[in-house]
């Protein structure tokens, strides 16, 4: 499983511990030192769209223009992300044949049960 997300952020953090704690094999990908590919942002539209992805409530988001921020699509939120990958709701987790992003509850059961 590969874990997208950033080191400093408290729930990719809780995802790594939890992941370490089942036994469950990963690998992290920090966006801020490693990039964020297009093909892979591609493939997590693809998979799960733009709105759930693009995580309105960051404090990145709150610090884009008025212009920047007014009606968003997915091709200006996928410009927004890969410009600024800490636009992504966090953490994102990609096996290859799916994609599951955050790390409430439900996900916490789908990934780790």
């Amino acid at each position: 499983m590969n874990i997208y997300g950033i080191k400093t952020c408290d729930t990719c953090r809780k995802a790594l511990k939890s992941f370490d704690a089942a036994g469950k094999s990963h690998h992290f990908v920090d966006f801020r030192v490693d990039g964020l590919s297009e093909g892979d942002l591609d493939r997590w539209l693809a998979a799960v769209g733009w709105e759930i992805l693009l995580n309105r409530r960051s404090t990145s988001w709150r610090a884009l223009s008025e212009d920047e921020k007014a009606h968003p699509d997915q091709d200006k939120a996928r410009a927004l992300m890969l410009a600024n990958p800490t636009l992504i709701k966090r953490p994102v987790f990609d096996d290859g044949k799916r994609v599951i992003v955050g790390f409430g509850k439900k996900e916490q059961s789908a990934l780790l049960d």
